[in-house]
């Protein structure tokens, strides 16, 4: 496996590639459709779109968003962010989640970031598992609610704290 900067020529792909595997999770998505769509405007604001390539095959992705700003769900100047993880399902289980979350991690510490920030949804149990075995703890007093019934549950992992991990 090998995590990447996403390519110009690949926007489209990754853009479908995340829209496609949060259908699959979230109901009632198609009012985000067109943002996480939006490799181009991720990058453009500064975000770093990476990818996941398996055999050649782009088989998930993460946009790592390095300070507060418009991508950004937190509004810490110490803080870095993690949206729109997705790997495809034939490519589920094999750590690719894992590995994207990780470089998000890396990069953070090299950004000398003090904590890295998501958000989920109640349907990507999956996920949630992942994130807490990782060593990141719930903030519910981050959660929020971007449409109705729609509630993001806040997760926050300090960096300065886990130095090892």
């Amino acid at each position: 496996m090998l995590i990447r900067d996403v390519r110009p020529d690949e926007y489209a792909t990754v853009g479908e590639l995340v829209v496609d595997v949060y259908r699959s999770i979230i109901p009632g998505l198609d009012g985000y459709a067109g943002e996480l769509r939006d490799v181009g405007g991720r990058i453009d604001a500064g975000v770093l779109v990476w990818v996941a390539e398996v055999d050649g095959v782009l088989a998930g992705t993460v946009s790592y968003v390095p300070r507060p700003g418009p991508y950004a769900e937190f509004g810490d100047p110490r803080g870095a962010g993690i949206r729109m993880l997705a790997v495809l399902p034939g490519f589920q289980g094999r750590g690719i989640g894992e590995a994207l979350v990780r470089a998000c991690l890396e990069r953070a510490r090299a950004d000398a970031r003090e904590r890295v920030y998501l958000d989920t949804t109640q349907w990507m149990e999956t996920a949630q598992r992942l994130y807490r075995r990782i060593g990141f703890v719930r903030a519910p007093q981050l959660d929020w609610e971007p449409a109705p019934g729609v509630m993001l549950t806040a997760y926050v992992y300090e960096l300065t704290a886990a130095p090892g991990s």
